[in-house]
């Protein structure tokens, strides 16, 4: 399959997707206990002019259907809405916020990445009590739930030990990098420890492999085997994995956005759901789609850069 061809059937797909979830959001958001008449008036309510007036704006007495052809039809030219508690366009509210979000799963990104896999390669190759505190840890990890992670490490890093801020997003640059690595890192805790046991299985599986046992025999360096035969091949199992884990990240972002203070996409989105702020939710949703559907398409073109037998679009 060509590049051309890849990006157009992924293209195809996202639409499609982008289409379903924003059938789905709509939908569900319409079906939701109250109004966003009495959100906007208030309990007081409103005069008749005025109850009028935000029924016309907000096409309150259309039915579903037009209500969704109107919302998809701004969504197309750009247009996300309009906040009802912010009073400004929402695109303007995701600019705002996306950075911090993109530079937090960014960072938790590459702490997976590290720990996951020389976590998991070192206890497959040193195996012994390595293995079994590797195994040990991985295990807490998983079963320690985010906002958990989030606040023990608060409590002993931030409020204990003084050495990270217990908010914010700092002032920029490395400023913004200590601010966010405590977040960070009760991100990556779970994927991490999942990331090191596939990393794990997947080096014992190689090792077990003709050519690497051939490789063996012939006296070639054991540091050479590994980075030729043995880490190369696992590579396959261990971007699939990475890959599905940042893009379940940025759904994991509205936790720990929350148990920090950040003012990322994930507290908007919180916030949005409280109070009724339907044109944030859809919004928010819809680009945590677009995210999820991106990371695998990059993931699907890096098969082919780190194993050249395998075509574009193809797992085989």
């Amino acid at each position: 399959m060509s590049f051309a061809s890849f990006l157009l059937r992924r293209s195809g797909g996202l639409l499609l997707v982008l289409l379903v979830t924003s059938f789905l959001v709509f939908g569900l958001l319409y079906l939701a206990p109250g109004s966003p008449l009495a959100f906007i008036l208030g309990p007081r309510g409103g005069t008749p002019e005025q109850i009028a007036a935000v029924t016309e704006q907000y096409h309150l007495n259309d039915p579903f259907i037009v209500r969704y052809i109107a919302w998809l039809g701004d969504l197309v030219q750009g247009d996300l809405g309009r906040s009802l508690v912010y009073r400004q366009p929402v695109g303007d509210l995701l600019l705002a916020r996306a950075g911090t979000t993109a530079a937090l799963v960014s960072l938790a990104a590459v702490i997976i990445a590290v720990v996951g896999i020389i976590a998991g390669t070192w206890a497959a190759l040193r195996r012994g009590w390595v293995d079994q505190v590797v195994s040990t840890l991985a295990a807490i990890g998983l079963s320690t739930p985010v906002f958990v992670v989030g606040v023990a490490l608060i409590s002993l890093f931030a409020v204990g030990l003084g050495w990270f801020p217990t908010f914010g997003v700092g002032t920029g640059g490395l400023d913004s990098l200590w601010h966010l690595f405590l977040p960070a890192m009760a991100l990556s805790v779970a994927s991490a420890a999942y990331l090191a046991r596939i990393t794990k299985t997947a080096v014992n599986e190689e090792r077990t492999r003709e050519h690497v046992q051939t490789a063996t025999v012939r006296g070639l360096a054991p540091g050479l085997i590994v980075r030729r035969h043995v880490l190369r091949n696992a590579l396959i199992p261990i971007t699939t994995v990475l890959g599905l884990t940042i893009a379940t990240l940025i759904a994991g972002a509205v936790v720990v956005e929350n148990v920090f203070a950040l003012d990322g996409l994930g507290s908007l989105l919180v916030k949005a759901i409280l109070q009724r702020d339907f044109a944030v939710v859809q919004a928010v949703v819809l680009v945590l789609v677009v995210a999820f559907v991106v990371v695998n398409a990059i993931v699907d073109v890096l098969y082919t850069f780190i194993d050249p037998r395998i075509s574009l679009g193809s797992k085989q």
